[in-house]
C-alpha cells in the first residue's frame, strides 16, 4: 500500500499549514510507514493517509511524487 504523509520538517516550531510538505511511501500497515519515518527522519507526522485507485493515479502525476525509501 502506498501513504501519503504530510509532515513538519521539524518538531522545535509550531506546525504551520502553509510549510507543510508531503513525502510518499510504501509499506505494509500505516503503523509500520509511520515507525519508519519517525526513526529516519526528525520530522513531525501531521497525516498519514492510505492511496489508492483513481487517488494514486492523480497524486501520480505530480511532478513532486516519488516513492521514499528507508532501510526497514
Amino acid at each position: 500500500m502506498i501513504y501519503k504523509i504530510t509532515y513538519q520538517e521539524t518538531k522545535l516550531r509550531n506546525p504551520k499549514r502553509e510549510e507543510t510538505q508531503s513525502l510518499y511511501i510504501e509499506s505494509d500497515t500505516e503503523i509500520e510507514a509511520r515507525s519508519l519515518v519517525e526513526t529516519n527522519t526528525p520530522f513531525n507526522i501531521e497525516f498519514i493517509q492510505p492511496i489508492d485507485g483513481s487517488h494514486l493515479e492523480y497524486e501520480q502525476k505530480s511532478p513532486n511524487f516519488k516513492l521514499t525509501e528507508f532501510a526497514k
